[in-house]
């Protein structure tokens, strides 16, 4: 299946999967302006404005599969962000969740007052001081509730802080 350009799917544990579009988020949702520096490894520095919907309104259109009224449940739930160059870059819902971080993390629509229909929405996470969670040209965000893995019975060995 071909992807629209600058098109983004959103699916896992969701009562409505969807996929859309840097036109969609501008026309759907209310826009954010946030001004940003972080450092990136590659290119040092940087400063950028973005503007967007906040990434938890967008995604709680979708439906997670919890109860909004059970805060416990919600904090189970795990964001997973793709890009198209391979990127991807994870986040707890309790992270952007008001009730909890309140991060006030962006799907951008515009970077530096340039449109960014053609090359797609940029995962915006302000709170970072490096880049490494920016996520350029969104192609995925997977929704899910962190399930626990059973823990070893035995061979386990005892770690410390001490060197």
């Amino acid at each position: 299946m071909s992807r629209r350009t600058g098109a983004f799917a959103i699916w896992g544990d969701v009562a409505l999967p969807a996929t859309l579009t840097v036109a969609d988020l501008r026309r759907d949702w209310i826009q954010h302006r946030t001004e940003v520096v972080f450092d990136c490894a590659t290119d040092g520095p940087q400063e950028h404005t973005f503007e967007g919907p906040l990434l938890r309104d967008v995604v709680a259109a979708a439906r997670p599969g919890f109860d909004p009224a059970r805060r416990k449940e919600r904090s189970r739930f795990l964001l997973a962000v793709s890009g198209g160059d391979g990127h991807h870059a994870l986040l707890s819902w309790a992270e952007i969740d008001s009730d909890f971080g309140d991060a006030p993390v962006l799907l951008a629509t515009r970077m530096d007052e340039q449109w960014l229909d053609a090359p797609g929405s940029q995962l915006v996470v302000p709170s970072d001081r490096c880049g490494a969670r920016y996520v350029s040209a969104v192609t995925g965000i997977w929704i899910g509730a962190f399930r626990a893995p059973r823990a070893p019975e035995a061979g386990v060995t005892r770690v410390s802080g001490r060197a």
